[in-house]
């Protein structure tokens, strides 16, 4: 074999070995995780009638704070679930998104969620409470993708990402 021949074939299992490793890598992206930010109260308006909403209805506004728990950056590009107010579907939610997460780091994310109580009769006794300033309990349950460059685009879930209370102002 030449040294060419050689050099060329040497350079070929480099290759093929690289992919392999990236494959691998690609299978062991760590989940991002979700908590509340506590440093941020989690609002919660309530909207009067409208043209678009001639019952009125709730205006949730959320933030997440996303750890990225990886040894690399990513970014979060997706949100889907449901959300759901004193144990009952309040709202499906999806967000596009295009949040960085530096390598082992974590930014705060704002989700703003609109509830219309005319498309959700269940939820007299939430919006109730709302307007009695009562603490409402919340849960957002779903999946999330994120790009993670050469090693793809994972999602994840479904989990639940974020929970606690809320109450109202107006």
């Amino acid at each position: 074999m030449t040294r060419i021949a050689r050099g060329a074939l040497l350079a070929a299992t480099a290759l093929l070995a690289g992919c392999a490793t990236l494959g691998a890598l690609g299978q062991i992206v760590q989940p991002p995780t979700f908590t509340v930010d506590r440093s941020q109260q989690a609002q919660l308006r309530i909207l009067g009638p409208s043209a678009g909403r001639p019952s009125g209805g709730l205006s949730l506004r959320l933030y997440a704070r996303v750890h990225n728990p990886n040894p690399l950056g990513l970014t979060l590009t997706t949100l889907a679930g449901a959300l759901s107010l004193e144990g009952q579907q309040a709202a499906q939610v999806s967000f596009p998104l295009g949040v960085p997460l530096g390598a082992n780091q974590e930014n705060v994310v704002p989700l703003d969620i609109s509830i219309s109580f005319s498309e959700l009769p269940g939820l007299a006794n939430v919006a109730q409470k709302a307007l009695t300033g009562a603490p409402l309990r919340y849960s957002l349950n779903g999946t999330f993708g994120v790009d993670a460059g050469p090693l793809g685009r994972p999602t994840f879930g479904p989990t639940t990402l974020l929970e606690g209370d809320v109450r109202a102002f107006r």
